[in-house]
């Protein structure tokens, strides 16, 4: 694939950023002046155009670095871009006003915070954070956090802040549903629980802004002066309140130039809106457009299959990529008798290619619609001493001890985050009591203080004597440890201090199992992120360090020189490429995900995430499908996605496996018939049409059909045609039990594989 390289520099010794670019990425470059819209297709080199737009504004002295606001959607984008224009332009890049939505406006925030009502080292939040805020509000409110889920509750008050839908609307809005009052209720005293904790969740620094800017016309004014353009990266997937604070900052000069390919569009789950991309010329009446559709990453047969694809969909801005590249491989397509097959072959391939090509671990990356289906491909590539990483798991951030640390330093820049604060007070354990701490949470709800002013005078609360001792101890520690950092103890110095005096590492060494000393071994490695933080910043702060972390993404997760495979979903792959790129599990249900008639918005943007997994392919791309899946521990018939019938015919080529000819009869349900005929392995179908010899049986429609009975006069034996009142017509492939304890396994035609009780089953035999 062609790689880019920096520019030369002109005889005047500025570098010539125009030299190597293609006519519509030179346009969108030299655009200065007014709203542009770039619709970069995917492997069009957007990151490149938005680096020289930047760097080229700089050369032609249109704006000041720190007049440059340039939002990304992952710290890593913004590394890279950042690293791209340092190349360019030296360091005055560390000047731009570059990073995440949420690092960008956090910034913002931490200046202004008091003008909310905030302090300055606010605590932000994650989601389990928040979900064990949400899970106490519940439990306070009297209702069972195992029949209402936090979780469901944390996403539904995500949707509306990202609507910018505050309680009072909320309530008013979404009256009659249970569950949506409940979320009212709890909505209302959640935010003025992360208040009282001097924290944010994450939907808090897009909206805060918001109210910031509309409470504070004075400062809304100063940004807007700042920032003479801005660039948004992926604009595709804002949400309504990304759109509406970028918008307010834009107001001033208008220079606001969006990236992004609504083909792309995959986060409407997280509150990402389409429109926003689709709409952009409507906002901005003056604004030009410039596509980029020259592909650099992939080859022909990979572009004309994923066009193919995402040509089905009926909203969508005008683009056809092309390349110059050869046309190279055909796509594969895999087709599997079971998930286990699958994952076998999968990693046979990879072994293959790599033998026969020459590829490393790291240029092949497998693809799949939802985590849960990582599992048995790890397998198959361990068995095969393949080394890979799975990115979108556990964090090592999220790991119960390192949260546990964290939040023992958070309590030294804010020990007002009540959240961290029960998190630690008993770990590890200090003989104070749960009845103790909610005691004490009761008592400053009453008051409306802070736990933590609680725990300062806990000599005057009704906590049990011996309780109070342990508390006062532990509030003596947290005051000793923040004076100590204040008075100039480093970062790595002030863990350490944390680890010791807590009695955190002692207890793990004293419990001395296996996951004892894991977990030891996870702590030691904190202390060397720590120790590379400090040692990487001029001027490193706790503060900045907890932000830092609290921003990271699974992309930034992701170690594309790491030597192994990738395995990740769909939506983790956005912005990343492989040589070699397999999307599996394409099955109707699974991806698309729960496909339903009806539900045509549902489909398209299942197809445009189809459209992301095949763009990020370079050179080979393999679909695969397993024609049988285990659930609730039973094999079922699989149907295969209907996204591959989409595909072009012409641009893919189908591979049976073995193990399908060799199961063929499984396939087969006219058994007595097999031997006669001979079986396709690309094409195995069911036979519904021909009976199965034996004795007769009177339906109730009266036609007489044949059967051979095997257990008295029981017509429902293996072969038989049936029909159920609501799964339609299916043949009886297994029987199992006696008597009233019969059960039976039907394939039906609509339905898939189902196992019936029989005596329960509205079943009825047609044939």
């Amino acid at each position: 694939m062609k790689k880019f390289s920096l520019q030369s520099e002109d005889p005047q010794g500025k570098p010539d950023f125009l030299k190597g670019l293609n006519e519509q990425q030179r346009k969108a470059v030299t655009h200065t002046n007014g709203p542009l819209l770039i619709i970069a297709g995917a492997g069009s080199g957007k990151t490149r155009v938005l680096t020289f737009r930047i760097a080229y504004l700089l050369q032609q002295f249109k704006a000041a670095p720190n007049e440059i606001l340039a939002l990304t959607f992952t710290n890593k984008a913004a590394r890279e871009m950042k690293d791209r224009i340092k190349g360019l332009i030296g360091d005055k890049a560390s000047k731009l006003w570059m990073g995440t939505f949420h690092s960008i406006f956090s910034k913002i925030l931490r200046f202004e915070a008091d003008r909310l009502g905030y302090g300055k080292d606010f605590t932000i939040y994650d989601t389990s954070d928040s979900e064990t805020v949400i899970k106490q509000i519940l439990q306070e409110l009297n209702f069972n956090p195992k029949e209402i889920k936090p979780k469901t509750i944390r996403n539904k008050i995500s949707d509306a802040k990202n609507q910018l839908i505050d309680p009072d609307t909320y309530q008013n809005k979404f009256v009659g549903s249970t569950l949506d009052d409940i979320t009212a209720r709890v909505y209302k005293i959640y935010i003025a629980r992360l208040k009282e904790s001097n924290a944010m969740d994450f939907d808090d620094l897009l909206i805060k802004p918001i109210q910031l800017f509309e409470e504070f016309p004075e400062v809304l004014e100063v940004y807007q002066n700042r920032f003479k353009y801005i660039m948004i990266d992926e604009y595709q997937d804002t949400n309504h309140a990304q759109y509406k604070v970028t918008k307010m900052l834009a107001k001033k000069y208008g220079n606001i130039c969006v990236v992004g390919d609504d083909a792309q569009s995959i986060y409407s789950f997280r509150g990402a809106d389409i429109s926003n991309i689709l709409n952009f010329q409507e906002d901005y009446e003056d604004a030009e457009r410039v596509p980029l559709e020259q592909n650099y990453r992939s080859t022909k047969s990979i572009l004309q299959c994923a066009d193919s694809i995402i040509k089905k969909n009926s909203k969508q801005l005008d683009k056809t990529l092309w390349t110059e590249q050869d046309y190279g491989d055909p796509v594969i397509l895999l087709d599997n008798y079971d998930e286990r097959d699958e994952a076998n072959r999968v990693a046979s391939y990879i072994h293959e290619l790599k033998l026969r090509h020459g590829y490393n671990n790291n240029d092949f990356a497998i693809l799949y619609r939802t985590n849960y289906q990582s599992r048995v491909f790890e397998e198959a590539l361990r068995r095969r001493d393949l080394a890979y990483q799975l990115v979108g798991g556990l964090s090592f951030y999220q790991r119960k001890e390192i949260k546990d640390v964290l939040a023992y330093l958070t309590l030294l820049v804010n020990p007002n985050d009540e959240t961290n604060l029960i998190r630690i007070i008993n770990e590890p354990s200090r003989g104070i009591g749960n009845k103790s701490i909610q005691d004490l949470r009761k008592k400053a709800r009453s008051e409306g203080r802070s736990v933590w002013t609680i725990l300062q005078d806990v000599e005057n609360t009704d906590v049990y004597k011996p309780a109070k001792v342990r508390i006062r101890e532990f509030v003596d520690m947290i005051n000793r440890l923040r004076s100590e950092m204040e008075n100039g103890l480093s970062l790595t110095e002030s863990t350490r201090a944390v680890l010791e005096q807590s009695g955190y590492v002692k207890a793990l060494v004293e419990e001395n199992s296996q996951q004892s000393m894991m977990r030891r071994d996870n702590i030691l490695e904190f202390q060397n992120a720590i120790a590379y933080y400090e040692k990487g910043n001029s001027n490193p702060s706790l503060s900045a360090f907890l932000q830092e972390i609290s921003l990271i993404t699974d992309a930034d997760k992701f170690d594309e020189n790491k030597p192994a495979i990738t395995l990740m979903t769909v939506h983790g792959s956005k912005g990343l490429e492989f040589p070699t790129v397999f999307v599996v599990g394409l099955e109707e249900n699974l991806f698309p995900v729960g496909a339903r008639v009806g539900f045509e918005v549902d489909i398209e943007e299942e197809r445009r995430l189809f459209y992301v997994a095949i763009t990020r392919a370079e050179e080979r791309l393999y679909f695969s499908h397993a024609r049988n899946r285990y659930k609730f521990g039973e094999e079922q018939r699989q149907i295969r996605s209907r996204f591959i019938d989409e595909v072009d015919s012409g641009v893919v080529r189908t591979e049976t496996g073995a193990t399908i000819t060799q199961k063929a009869d499984r396939f087969s349900l006219d058994e007595s018939s097999s031997s006669n005929k001979s079986t396709s392995a690309t094409s195995i179908e069911y036979d519904w049409e021909t009976p199965v010899s034996g004795k007769t049986y009177k339906s109730a429609s009266g036609n007489t059909i044949e059967y051979d009975l095997q257990d008295g006069d029981d017509p429902f034996q293996v072969g038989v045609i049936v029909e159920h009142a609501k799964f339609g017509p299916g043949k009886i492939i297994s029987r199992t039990g006696l008597g009233m304890d019969t059960k039976v396994v039907v394939f039906f035609k609509s339905r898939g594989q189902k196992k019936l009780m029989l005596k329960a089953a509205p079943l009825q035999v047609i044939g």
